[in-house]
Formats: structure tokens, sequence, C-alpha cells
């Protein structure tokens, strides 16, 4: 091995013992692995791990100020005779690992904003307002009248509806706004996070069946990691591109502003005026009696939860997992959520119902926000 620094020809010849011991290892543990197979799994990430140790140890030692150009053209004293002579060059670094969790959060966060806003939430305290102003209600003195006065006098700070449609349409492609000058809407996220949800619920699904099959866990489940994985990559390489800008700002600031929102829906003088025992029913009973809109509140609310679980776990390295063990245990974590998130779109038409998932692909339905009074 060269003194200045290591060379290509040290680094394969190391990779080539490394494969030479794998296959003697292999060969002494056929016996095992016939009757285990998940031996196999660990042993190949074994290997893997000593393969990166190597590559990573080949970098560590001193590294000529030329990065090895002089030897590469046969400069300077002792060039070398071959290319195995020449510095080894690590790889680029790998786009996947390449993400900030923080800006992947506070999209996770925008989701959950946006479908609480299409519940209905704002429409119902802002129904709620005008009718405190013209007197139609009986609101006076009492902690929710207070409130609506000061939600009225804030609203100048805050972001605006259509400020806010266009951020979704930005972010998400919904709401059919126009996005913010020189921005695109993201028309391409809804069926990439809708065939996310369904790879990682089909995933599931062929564990629990190769469960029954294999009941004895002798032989790992149907489903694929590489499919789960590359809908997860798409999904995540998306977002990184509307994750820019004001993002994380508006997050916090709509964030306070729906606190704001349920305080009045939760205040007691509300509640009693609508005989409503929590503020989830005092919003429908807004929307029946005075948008006279139909409420989807709890389907809302769960896509809204589930979303935001979902896209704050991909804001995680779990994807990049190799062992399946691994993986299925960090996955098994939004199984649920994925679930109750294409419930509820079905339940909303904005997804096919499961018998008719996975015929030619074409199981999403293109999102089409219909207008609604603000």
């Amino acid at each position: 091995m060269s003194d200045d620094f290591t060379t290509l020809g040290d680094v394969e010849t190391l990779l080539g013992q490394l494969a030479a011991t794998k296959e003697s290892f292999v060969a002494d543990a056929r016996a095992a692995l016939l009757k285990d197979p998940k031996l196999a799994e660990v042993l190949n990430q074994r290997f893997r791990d000593l393969a990166s140790l190597a590559e990573d140890a080949a970098l560590d030692g001193e590294q000529p100020s030329d990065h090895g150009l002089a030897a590469l053209i046969g400069i300077g004293e002792d060039p070398p005779e071959g290319i195995d002579g020449t510095r080894y060059v690590p790889s680029a670094p790998s786009y996947d690992d390449q993400v900030s969790r923080e800006r992947l959060m506070a999209i996770a966060d925008l989701y959950y904003l946006f479908q609480m806003e299409q519940s209905g939430v704002f429409r119902a305290v802002l129904k709620l307002q005008e009718l405190f102003r013209a007197g139609v209600v009986r609101l006076s003195d009492g902690e929710g009248a207070m409130r609506l006065f000061r939600f009225d006098r804030h609203s100048t700070l805050r972001y605006t509806l259509k400020e806010r449609r266009a951020a979704y349409s930005k972010v998400f492609g919904y709401t059919g706004a126009t996005p913010p000058k020189g921005a695109k809407a993201n028309a391409v996220f809804h069926r990439l996070f809708t065939g996310f949800n369904l790879q990682v619920s089909r995933f599931f699904q062929d564990k629990r069946v190769s469960d029954v099959i294999r009941a004895d866990g002798s032989r790992e489940g149907f489903g694929s990691m590489a499919v789960v994985r590359r809908a997860g990559l798409d999904l995540r390489s998306n977002l990184r591109h509307v994750s820019y800008g004001h993002v994380a700002v508006m997050r916090t600031e709509i964030s306070q502003l729906l606190e704001a929102a349920f305080a009045i829906l939760a205040a007691d003088d509300v509640r009693n005026l609508f005989g409503s025992p929590t503020p989830w029913d005092t919003l429908e009973e807004i929307q029946s009696r005075y948008l006279e809109e139909t409420p989807v509140a709890s389907q809302r609310s769960r896509m809204a939860t589930a979303g935001r679980d979902v896209l704050r776990w991909l804001s995680e390295p779990y994807l990049l997992t190799q062992v399946r063990v691994d993986f299925e245990t960090y996955l098994e974590d939004i199984v649920d959520q994925s679930d109750d998130w294409l419930t509820s779109a079905e339940s909303l038409g904005l997804q096919k119902g499961a018998a008719t998932r996975g015929r030619g692909g074409h199981n999403v339905i293109p999102l089409r926000a219909g207008r609604r009074r603000a």
C-alpha cells in the first residue's frame, strides 16, 4: 500500500479478499442457511458493512494536494506503472441521503393544516363571526364572544385565504389556485402520495398472507422492500423541491390560527349556543345550519392526522434500511396510518375502493377541489 495515499489497487484487493471470505463463509454455513434462510440477510449485511468500512478507511489517510493527478499522468518520483497505483477516488454522496429533515417536517405539518382547513374550521368561524356582528346569535360578553372579537383584530397580521391557497397549490397541487409568481403547482403530489400509501398497505397485506402460508417464519414475506422504497423515495424527492421558501413560517402561523379557531368553537358560550358537547360538534352544527354544507370533519381530520404521520416518517432515514426485519419494523409504524388515509380518501371520493385497487394502476382519482365560500 502506498505511504502517501490509498491506491485503487489496494481497495480492489481488499474488496476481493472480502468476497473470497464471504464465499468461504457461505460454503461452510450451507446447512445452516438451508435451515434458516434469514441468516443470509444477516451475513450479506455484515459483509456490506465491512466493505463500507474498507472504503471509509481508504479516505482516512493523508491525501495528496493534487488529489492524485500527478500519479495519474505519470509526473513526479516513482510514478505508478498501472492504473492500480493511482489514488482511490470515493463515490459521490448518495442522492437519497441529502434530505433536510426540518423542511419535510414543515411539509407534513402544512399538509395537516390543509386538511383541517378543508374540514371547514375557518369557514365556520368566519360565518359565526358574521352572525355575531349582525346580532343574529345570542353571544354577547362571554369567552367565545371575546375570542371572536380578537380573531377579527388579528386578521391583518395573518396570511390571507388567497395566500394560503396559493401555497397549497405550490406544495401539494391542491385547491386549483394560481401558485406564487415563479412557482408551479405540484401536480404529481397526490398521485405519488396515494401510491406510497398503497404500497405500504400492500406490503403488509402480502406479509400477512406469507405469515399464514409460512407459519414457521422460515422464509421472508412476499412483500417487496424495493417497491415500497421506490415509491417513498419518489415522493420524498418530489417534496424536497417544494419545501423551500416560507413554508416553515406559514406552517407556524396557520397553526396559531387553527388554535385560535378551535378555542372559539370550544368556548362555553359558543357550545351552549348550539348545544354541542365538543368543538367538532359546534363546527358541524354551523356547517349544517348556516353554510348548508355536508360535514366531512371526520374524514378530513383522519386524513390530516394520518397524512402528517406518514410524511413525518418519510423525513427520517428509515427508507434506506437494507435489513428486512428492521425495514418491516420501521414500516409497521405507519401501516395503520396509510390504511386510515386510504379509507378516508375513499369515503371522500379521492381514492378508489379496495375492490378496484391494483387494476392497471388506475387507482388514483385526481383531486379537483370544489370552490367554497371563504
